[in-house]
């Protein structure tokens, strides 16, 4: 398995009563079904999302933090696999799916500047 990016929603993405390290892990079973360690922090990245406007933040203000994470385990069903499908692609196959540029600078000056230097 290879160094995967992690990303999580801090509104509506980490509980109360974890830290934003364990909702990463958490939220990988349950959006990828996969397990691994998490190695790094690579960062928070800000966007705006329609769907998380409400009364604490009208314009759907939203942070979400970056880890790289070693897959060891990939599960056979997962929480989240009705709504979610698990693709494995290259970086360049990545960043011609990401649908924002917020996600495009995660993975090409988060991810890959890691990744060049902890190979």
């Amino acid at each position: 398995m290879y160094p995967t990016l992690v990303m999580l929603q801090c509104q509506g993405g980490w509980e109360n009563d974890e830290t934003v390290e364990e909702a990463a892990v958490r939220e990988a079973i349950e959006e990828a079904g996969v397990r691994g360690d998490l190695m790094d922090f690579i960062g928070f990245y800000h966007f705006k999302s329609k769907t998380h406007q409400d009364e604490f933040s009208p314009e759907g203000l939203c942070k979400a933090a970056m880890f790289a994470l070693f897959v060891k385990e990939e599960l056979n069903s997962w929480p989240e696999q009705s709504t979610r499908t698990r693709n494995w692609l290259t970086i360049p196959k990545a960043l011609q799916s990401c649908r924002h540029e917020w996600m495009k600078d995660a993975l090409e000056n988060g991810f890959c500047k890691w990744l060049a230097q902890n190979k």
